[in-house]
């Protein structure tokens, strides 16, 4: 059975296959990429950036088809499936407007010399191993910084992303990306670490799982070849107060369904003070009620099905290892009924430290809600997580939140909102959430050769 494949996951149904490549194909695309960085690197950086802005035009243009091709192949509506083309668009542009200057040379104190400074060069061939979650947002966070600096990319996209991923190679080859120049690497996960052991290839950015981060670590580390990994994580959202319950309510449903759940920087964990977490937890329940839950290709769907059942199925073991040791569930805890891989929008309390759910990411449509009774508590049960990648912090009183947010234990802390991504602000984690840096300036620092060049007197 082909590792590729567009299975439906509101109807269950295989739509497309595709072939793999073996280990002779694989290498065969990194000859590819190295001939094309050879040429892409002596390309002037604002042509490369013309080619970014490029690629954010055709993203715009062909919004609906982008769009339309994950929310078949990985069950996102198409309001949020467009929200994503929309912000992967967004971050080709703004590299294309802020990377030429990025890529000036740093001038340093001379420290005796004629000259001391930096120069900011390509470092060849990158592979990006990508997940299913954001198909093209997760990418263009690797793939834009780093083709701008003159890397050229081989993309190994999740198996069920393969018609996204080919898309992605055609508008950047439309563009004006020279072939070879972004490779869409159909490769079973087996032929990968013969692909990170080529020594053409000079770094490797991975998004995903805790074992697939620790297996591409592995093989890069034995080959002395760079890696970022971005992981897992288990986000905590602190509520201190909120004169308007209702509304915060509201907007932590948004934010814990958005993609059904499947995001690895959604609010997992709520504490909601004492004061206000009855009522809080009761909007909560009705807000995760009345969500519309099907078709993503339906406009007036809210959350579509997980991405497949096996992710449902695996879901829905963890909650019922909760639910067996005590947890209540206030709504969903179940697949619903019928085809394809919908679970059960689903509130939970009473998880403790002897239930799956207490460290282990869920990974779907599932919101945790702590009483809050002491801040410095649920801060130090916020930070015990093995995971560290962003948190928040919400009150009436914003001073007040970013004292308390200073102290998360995480990479990116928010206050008033959560999991805000823009092109220009850093995105990574700590812990077990990963390392390196992804977007704004770090993006472009995490694959490239920062080399110094000295001029001293004769």
């Amino acid at each position: 059975m082909s590792n590729y494949r567009t299975e439906n996951p509101t109807t269950g149904e295989v739509e497309r296959t595709f072939d793999d490549l073996d280990r002779d194909g694989a290498i065969a695309a990194v000859d590819r990429a190295q001939a094309a960085h050879e040429q892409w690197r002596e390309i002037p950086a604002e042509q490369r950036a013309d080619v970014l802005r490029r690629t954010a035009d055709l993203y715009d243009e062909r919004s609906e088809e982008l769009a339309r091709t994950i929310a078949v192949e990985m069950g996102k509506p198409l309001k949020q499936a467009k929200g994503e083309v929309q912000l992967a668009g967004s971050i080709y542009r703004w590299y294309a407007d802020h990377g030429p200057q990025m890529l000036q040379e740093e001038q340093l104190d001379p420290q005796g010399a004629l000259r001391s400074m930096v120069q900011m060069e390509p470092v060849g061939v990158l592979l990006g191993v990508m997940p299913w979650n954001y198909p093209y947002y997760q990418v263009a966070r690797f793939a834009a910084p780093n083709l701008m600096i003159g890397n050229t990319v081989l993309l190994k996209h999740a198996g069920i992303c393969a018609a996204s991923n080919a898309l992605i190679e055609e508008i950047l080859l439309q563009a004006g990306l020279p072939d070879g120049g972004f490779v869409n690497l159909l490769a079973p996960s087996r032929i990968i670490p013969d692909v990170i052991a080529d020594p053409r290839v000079q770094g490797v950015s991975l998004t995903g799982s805790e074992a697939a981060g620790a297996s591409v670590a592995e093989a890069a580390g034995k080959n002395l070849t760079k890696s970022v990994l971005e992981l897992g994580g288990s986000d905590a959202m602190l509520v201190l107060d909120a004169a308007d319950v209702e509304a915060m309510a509201r907007t932590a449903a948004k934010a814990r369904l958005s993609n059904s759940g499947q995001a690895c920087n959604s609010p997992k964990r709520i504490f909601v003070a004492d004061e206000i977490h009855d009522d809080f937890l009761a909007a909560l329940t009705r807000n995760v009620e009345k969500t519309v839950v099907g078709d993503p290709l339906d406009e007036a769907t809210q959350m579509g099905p997980m991405s497949s059942t096996q992710a449902r199925d695996d879901l829905h073991e963890q909650v019922q290892d909760a639910v067996s040791k005590g947890a209540t569930v206030h709504t969903g805890g179940a697949p619903q009924d019928g085809p394809g891989a919908f679970y059960a929008p689903t509130v939970l309390t009473g998880i403790t430290p002897d239930m799956r759910a207490w460290d282990e990411e869920l990974f779907g449509p599932v919101v945790m809600v702590y009483r809050m009774t002491d801040v410095s508590a649920a801060l130090e049960q916020a930070n015990a997580s093995t995971y560290g990648l962003s948190g928040s912090v919400w009150s009436d009183d914003p001073e007040k939140a970013a004292e308390v947010a200073n102290r998360l234990d995480v990479g990116m802390a928010y206050v008033n909102e959560h999991g805000t991504t823009l092109p220009g602000l850093p995105f990574g984690g700590v812990k077990r959430s990963g390392y390196g840096r992804e977007l704004a300036s770090d993006g472009m620092h995490e694959f490239v050769n920062r080399k110094l060049v000295r001029v001293a007197a004769k």
